[in-house]
């Protein structure tokens, strides 16, 4: 794997390569009006203890977690498996006690600062576009593997990029336009939405997904694999390939 900080161009693998793209999860957890957070300086508690539990077990399930460069800048995530037992138990699977992290920067910048650089002792991946690689590779010189991502970011290269470094499943955990972006691609394979029970009613705040051309619509519908309570949330959980895996 190339020195942390270099900056790489991203290429068309072979065609093998592209039958083996990661498994994609993506989670989220959004009020009864579809907002992922209200629009002041706080963050808004939309989970329980249970239903961060569940996320718990499934970063320790994953071998990557994504997010955009707004959710870097918003909520300063950590991105880490919290359970010493999870993490215990995958390195006695010869795993990482952490999962990578990868980000989706386009043309913007992130602080070199932020947790999702400076917590935890593993791989961090940022795919940024073509424009801004220099500066992003000089910005995150020995905090990250800064890839040349394309003009604009190329989602289903960069899922191709992971599958080479060893990423079979990958867990997406937002915000919005990541969610946008890899919903109407067609990328995700298994949709995990928890419900909280309280309205947000604010415009200025950021939605669960933006507009879009989503394979899914009325004559498309996706499919409802489990619906679970876990106190006072609810868990949907929806299969959205031919690859779901139960």
């Amino acid at each position: 794997m190339p020195p942390r900080g270099e900056a790489l161009a991203l290429r068309e693998p072979p065609e093998a390569a592209l039958r083996e793209r990661p498994y994609v999860l993506l989670s989220c957890a959004m009020s009864l009006d579809g907002y992922l957070d209200d629009a002041t300086d706080e963050r808004l508690m939309l989970s329980n203890s249970e239903d961060l539990d569940r996320v718990d077990a499934m970063r320790a399930g994953c071998d990557a977690i994504l997010v955009g460069a707004n959710t870097i800048r918003r909520d300063n995530p950590r991105l880490m498996v919290r359970a010493p037992e999870r993490r215990e138990r995958r390195a006695e699977r010869g795993l990482p006690p952490l999962p990578a992290k990868v980000a989706i920067v386009g043309h913007g910048d992130v602080d070199p600062d932020a947790r999702f650089f400076t917590d935890g002792d593993t791989d961090k991946i940022v795919y940024c576009a073509t424009g801004t690689a220099c500066r992003n590779r000089e910005r995150l010189d020995g905090r990250a593997q800064v890839v040349d991502g394309g003009e604009p970011v190329d989602l289903a290269l960069a899922l191709d990029d992971l599958a080479a470094r060893g990423v079979r499943r990958l867990l997406v955990e937002g915000g919005s336009t990541i969610h946008t972006t890899f919903l109407t691609a067609g990328l995700v394979d298994e949709l995990h939405l928890v419900i909280a029970p309280f309205f947000v009613g604010d415009g200025r705040a950021p939605r669960f997904v933006g507009d879009g051309h989503f394979p899914w619509h009325s004559g498309h519908r996706a499919t409802v694999v489990e619906v679970r309570q876990m106190d006072d949330v609810v868990l949907l959980r929806y299969a959205l390939s031919d690859r779901f895996e139960g």
